[in-house]
């Protein structure tokens, strides 16, 4: 803990050491600081980094809730891009977007305009890390109910990320209770995505 404590590495927390410009870039509410320390820790030469943005529950309310998500997410998500593109880093630097399911094409005006729990169709997204740049993998039926074509299961997404860090996603690894278990399950990596 003390030297921890005393470490050269603690300033990569220290958000003061930004420019005004790039703090304006970011934004200022949680999310965005987030993504802003997320940035600065991979400069630092930390591997894994999550950032969390919570309140997509909108069973009640949608459009509401998800109007003032969006525009949180949105600023930050473009200036992390934006920032790690312009300091080098976005190439080798794998940012992923991603839920554990969708929310329901349908609206459900008793709860005033909510949306449901949908886990059959929804979207995740992956930027740098070596994908392609302003493609689009899969596509739903015209309502938005089913995947249609391209269909990713959970464990393909897990796949395809770990393929993008050059880990072995057939490789067996035992917990520390001898459990063997595999990064990805029966996944397949979605390698057309990338460049």
């Amino acid at each position: 803990a003390v030297a921890l404590m005393n470490s050269k590495d603690l300033k990569a927390f220290d958000l003061r050491e930004e420019s005004q410009a790039t703090r304006q870039l970011y934004g200022s509410g949680r999310f965005a600081q987030g993504c802003l320390l997320a940035r600065r820790l991979v400069e630092n030469g930390v591997r894994f980094v999550e950032v969390q943005l919570g309140g997509w529950d909108t069973h009640y309310d949608n459009f509401t809730g998800v109007e003032g998500r969006c525009r949180e997410f949105d600023q930050a998500y473009a200036a992390l891009l934006t920032d790690l593109e312009k300091r080098g880093k976005l190439e080798e630097t794998l940012v992923v977007v991603a839920t554990e399911f969708g929310r329901t094409p349908e609206i459900n005006t008793e709860h005033k305009g909510g949306r449901d729990h949908h886990p059959s169709a929804f979207s995740c997204l992956l930027a740098g890390g070596g994908v392609k740049g302003g493609i689009k993998h899969g596509l739903t039926d015209s309502s938005g109910n089913k995947v249609k074509e391209g269909l990713v299961t959970v464990q393909d997404f897990n796949a395809t990320i770990a393929h993008a860090l050059g880990l072995d996603h057939n490789q067996v690894i035992m917990s520390p209770t001898r459990r063997p278990f595999k990064i990805a399950d029966k996944g397949k990596p979605v390698t057309s995505i990338f460049a």
